[in-house]
């Protein structure tokens, strides 16, 4: 007992019991609060938060997976197949159920080869790409690769050996200038794409057809929701959208004319562009050497590539489309149509002596024939192929008349082919030399330029599409590819239309055919300059040769073919229709430092319309 001054304390009960009392009131209401606060959170979460937290319960729950459509297919104009697609098996990843990724992928490269190079690519897609999308691993797994991963695949949690479908190339080589090739998406790429549209697809269209009408190939992605356990095992499919296929393109290539016109040049560098000149159609689009395209789908070994980039051949070179070449004596033609448009008349001859002067000028520029042709109209001179007569009306012209008309037929213009990356070549024109190498024009150059040399360049599919313009007695087409597209659901066939260009102004009918007849001379007449390809036809060619210097050869001295390396051998080249009277084909050819167009590529061009004409069409 608690004393006071050596007595006893007394208690206050009383006051005891107030304190008491009031502690345990302060208590209940602050446990009244704290519930209160509870129930009301609980209320909050419940029901304000419903939707919030069921998404969030569900994504532990279940996951959402894109679905890549399958990419459409292409076939020719007979339809044979030139893209498919072929089951493969890939190794992917989802990364947001990994936790160490680089302990994964360890462990993975213990049971299958994993490169460098593919490490790296997965890796910069998961920088790259939403956690929630798989990315491929590695691609194309063999049976037996894939027969390894399936026995341990329960100890790898995160990656899958997923079925798919991946493109592959029926035809190589034979079509990877035109197709091109679709790829695995790169860091370029994915800053260029809709996100949105190529969830869970890997790959895009690189090159060719495949990267020009990439947006009807690839398709609608679909989706579908995966029930999973706590360990991120699938449980089973919750609900699926499906991904709509992608459009079947038709094109207008003719495989065994393609096939073709490649044997026949597989030994030299070039290429062939042959047109059908009522449409515009590309009955075959060559360029050799070629190369395979399907090496290229899953990512091409560095080695293989360096082969191919170093290769004196250049097989990486579409020739057909980006091919730039002096097109020489080709021109001719259309210089005869210039020059009649202008007022020079078919009849008028110039005397050819075996080279050409300007005036008070002591500089010859030669003939292919030393000794000359002598008198010499439009027609004999194509025939002929006399330089001295276009030299002649080369320098009367002037280079603007010059620039003007060829522009018009098409030179120095991108044809509008239906391939990426045309390069538009060169009409060169005062403006262009002054802008470009801040020169002024001289007359020498507007002289050589009638021939088709100097600056002025083409590439061959302008000038199969300005052939196709004279076989049309000037109406001109647009190159293209693509004929018709096919709806992958309800597969309806609808055909391409294409714009139909105005014939030119200014160039009347009987001066188209007076160059027709020239030209028609040129492989049928006596004296022309590739009749040895006109013997035995059973239809008519009017063509035209060309050799284009490579290097120029200065005064005084003599090309001497043996003596010169073959990268400074002329280019042979040859551009020709048929039959005369009602074209059906459109053709320039381009062989590489051949030499002489009569000898080397007018052979080459004759096999070709001869196979088309007899063998295709019958």
């Amino acid at each position: 007992m608690a004393t006071l001054g050596g007595k006893p304390a007394i208690r206050d009960h009383l006051r005891e019991a107030a304190i008491v009392q009031s502690r345990l009131v302060m208590v209940s209401f602050l446990v009244l609060l704290l519930t209160l606060i509870l129930v009301l959170r609980l209320t909050y979460l419940q029901i304000y938060e419903y939707d919030k937290f069921l998404k969030l319960a569900n994504e532990n729950r279940v996951d959402t997976h894109p679905i890549a459509p399958v990419r459409g297919l292409i076939f020719d104009r007979n339809g044979h197949p030139l893209a498919a697609n072929e089951r493969a098996y890939n190794l992917e990843i989802l990364p947001r159920q990994v936790k160490d990724m680089d302990a994964l992928i360890a462990s993975i490269a213990a049971l299958i080869d994993l490169s460098e190079e593919e490490i790296e690519q997965f890796k910069k897609l998961v920088r790259h790409r939403p956690s929630f999308e798989r990315q491929v691993l590695k691609a194309n797994l063999s049976e037996s690769e894939a027969a390894k991963y399936s026995v341990h695949q329960h100890e790898l949690p995160g990656s899958f050996l997923v079925a798919a479908l991946q493109r592959h190339y029926p035809e190589g080589e034979l079509m990877g200038h035109v197709l091109g090739y679709v790829g695995r998406i790169n860091d370029k790429d994915v800053k260029k794409i809709d996100k949105k549209a190529y969830g869970g697809t890997h790959y895009i269209g690189k090159l060719g057809i495949e990267a020009n009408y990439e947006s009807i190939l690839l398709g609608e992605v679909g989706s579908e929701d995966i029930e999973t356990n706590a360990h991120g095992r699938q449980v089973r499919a919750l609900t699926r959208e499906l991904p709509r296929t992608g459009k079947t393109l038709y094109l207008s290539l003719d495989t065994e004319l393609q096939r073709k016109a490649t044997s026949l040049m597989q030994n030299v560098e070039g290429a062939a562009v042959a047109l059908d000149p009522r449409t515009g159609e590309v009955l075959a689009f060559v360029s050799v050497p070629g190369y395979d395209t399907n090496p290229f789908v899953n990512g091409i070994s560095p080695e293989n590539y360096a082969a191919l980039r170093e290769s004196e051949r250049r097989p990486l070179i579409n020739r057909a489309l980006n091919g730039r070449y002096a097109p020489g004596s080709t021109i001719k033609g259309f210089m005869g149509l210039i020059s009649m448009k202008n007022g020079i008349p078919p009849s008028e001859t110039v005397f050819g002596p075996g080279f050409y002067r300007l005036p008070n000028s002591r500089h010859r520029y030669r003939c292919w024939k030393k000794a000359g042709h002598g008198h010499v109209d439009l027609h004999d001179s194509i025939v002929q192929s006399c330089d001295v007569y276009f030299y002649r009306n080369a320098h009367r012209l002037g280079i603007d008349r010059l620039h003007e008309g060829m522009t018009e037929f098409g030179f120095g213009q991108k044809t509008g082919i239906d391939i990426p990356n045309e390069p538009a070549a060169l009409m060169p024109s005062r403006d262009w030399k002054k802008r470009v190498r801040g020169q002024p024009w001289y007359p020498g150059e507007t002289v050589i330029t009638g021939l088709g040399q100097g600056y002025m360049l083409a590439t061959p599919v302008q000038l199969a599409a300005a052939t196709a313009l004279l076989a049309n007695r000037g109406k001109p087409v647009v190159p293209h590819f693509l004929t018709a597209v096919q709806d992958s659901v309800n597969g309806d066939l609808v055909q391409v239309e294409y714009d139909t260009p105005e014939k030119l102004d200014g160039i009347s009918d009987a001066a188209y055919q007076e160059v027709i007849r020239a030209m028609r001379d040129v492989v049928h007449g006596p004296r022309g300059t590739a009749r040895h390809i006109g013997k035995g036809l059973e239809y008519e060619i009017a063509g035209k040769t060309g050799t284009a210097q490579v290097k120029s050869i200065p005064q005084g001295q003599k090309y001497d073919k043996e003596n010169t390396p073959k990268k400074y051998r002329d280019h042979s080249l040859f551009v020709a229709c048929a039959p005369v009277e009602d074209p059906k084909i459109a053709l320039a050819v381009v062989v590489e430092h051949g030499e002489s167009g009569s000898k080397v590529a007018a052979p080459i061009a004759k096999e070709i319309i001869d196979f088309y004409l007899v063998e295709r069409l019958g």
